[in-house]
């Protein structure tokens, strides 16, 4: 049977461990292919809301809006919800 510094050693080891992992779950989450709706609509400029079935982005005055993408989400071929000039 270890010593108590021995086991507070191995704790303190294997938190710092699960420590880094999950730094590194979470730093790698931002990286990987980024949803479709980012390199904008289906058909450009005449599409005013658009989605790829997990984020859904809307052109407005102030410029791009874009939903955030659900946890378990699986982008799709991006398609035009709205073309431009139809109101909201």
């Amino acid at each position: 049977m270890p010593s108590r510094d021995e086991a507070l050693a191995i704790t303190l080891s294997i938190a710092a461990a699960l420590m880094a992992v999950l730094l590194a779950v979470i730093a790698g989450a931002g990286i990987g292919p980024q949803p479709a709706t980012e390199g904008g609509p289906p058909g450009g400029p005449a599409c005013a809301e658009w989605t790829d079935g997990c984020v859904v982005c809307r052109r407005t005055p102030d410029g791009l809006a874009c939903s955030t993408p659900g946890i378990a989400c699986v982008p799709a071929a991006p398609r035009c919800l709205r073309p431009t000039g139809v109101p909201i």
